[in-house]
Parts: structure tokens; sequence; C-alpha cells
């Protein structure tokens, strides 16, 4: 049957959308787009909030008035990444670097899975015309060879007409379960790309391979 819906380039679209193989190149793309804004922000100043709370309790001797102070402050700290420039430019960079490799990572997931769609589904366009004619093959075949023993019986073909009558038919035949197989294939494919290839579609195709 022919693949639904029937627009390859809509098969594409899906794919780019829910291929389990480019996701995982998204993931590791948002990852190291993560790593890179991680590392920019060590080239710069922080500033904190800083608060103290103390308290004193002073004792006056035996005669003496004992007192208790409480010394409470609230300010900000500026730390400067001065001494860590090095270091920190050198993560930067590595960071930078893995981003790079991500995105073409990315890139060519991209351009891999909409090849790999294209592919199968033309292979199960081509595959449904491919078995289509093999079966009609097989059928002339087989006449043929039911034609071959009759006009051997009544002395208008030989022993050889009816062996060559017998290797087509096999040939047919074998030619037909590999396209057969074939188009089997290419369906699992088109539905791998796609991220919808589940159990229900193994068990489909191991019946009929059965």
């Amino acid at each position: 049957e022919m693949p639904q819906p029937a627009d390859m380039e809509q098969w594409v679209n899906d794919a780019q959308l829910n291929s389990p193989q480019l996701s995982l190149a998204q993931a590791g793309a948002q990852l190291a787009e993560k790593e890179v804004a991680k590392n920019r922000g060590g080239h710069y100043p922080t500033v904190d909030l800083v608060a103290n709370y103390s308290q004193n309790n002073a004792s006056g001797g035996s005669f003496g008035v004992g007192s208790d102070s409480t010394n409470k402050s609230v300010g900000v700290q500026l730390n400067l990444p001065i001494f860590q420039g090095g270091a920190i430019n050198s993560k930067w960079r590595e960071a930078e670097a893995n981003r790079e490799r991500a995105s073409q990572e990315l890139e060519n997931a991209r351009r891999s899975v909409a090849l790999q769609t294209r592919q199968a589904y033309l292979g199960v366009v081509s595959g449904i015309a491919q078995v289509k004619a093999l079966q009609q093959a097989l059928t002339s075949s087989s006449s043929l060879l039911e034609a071959s023993k009759l006009g051997q019986e009544v002395g208008v073909r030989t022993n050889l007409d009816v062996l060559n009558a017998q290797q087509q038919l096999y040939s047919t035949r074998r030619d037909l379960y590999q396209a057969e197989y074939n188009y089997l294939l290419s369906q699992l494919r088109l539905k791998a790309a796609v991220g919808t290839l589940g159990e229900a579609d193994l068990s489909k195709v191991n019946q009929a391979l059965d």
C-alpha cells in the first residue's frame, strides 16, 4: 500500500520533528550552548549580597554593670576574576569548540534524516510497483510452464523447453520474494525515520515473512 500521507516532503517534515536520531543531536547542541553561556559568565564580575550579624555580651565584674551590643550590617561584595583569566579563557574556548562541533553534528543529522526518509519513501513506492510487476511475471511464467508441459505431451515442446520454463518460474518467484522483502524493509525504515516504528509493525513484518 502507498505511504500515507502521499507527499514525500510531509514525511521529511515529520522526521525532522520526531526522529530519535535528530532529537539526540538537538539535545547535544542545547547542552553545548548552555556550557558556552556558563563559561562566558566567568569573564564578568559578580556581585553578591553580604549580611553580617554579631552579638557581644560583656560582664561588668562584681560591681559594674554589664553591657550587650548587637552589630548588623548589610552590603554588597564585588568579585573580579583577575587571577583566573587564563583558566576561564581556556574553558570558554573549549566550550565554544564543543558548541561548534555539536552544531555541525546537528546539521549533519538533519541532512541524514532527510536523506534516509526520502530513500525509504521512494523504496516503498518503487517496491509496490516492482512487486506488482513481478506478480504478473510470475503468473506468466506459471502459464508458460503449463504450456510447455502440455506441448511436450503432444510432441511440440522438448524437455529442454520445460526445464527452461521451470527455471524462469523459479527465478521470477525468487525475485518476487526479494522485492517483497525490500518493500517491507523500506516500510520499516520509513516508520523508523519518523519515530513511529513499534512492535506491531515488526510483528506484521515477521508474519509476512513466515
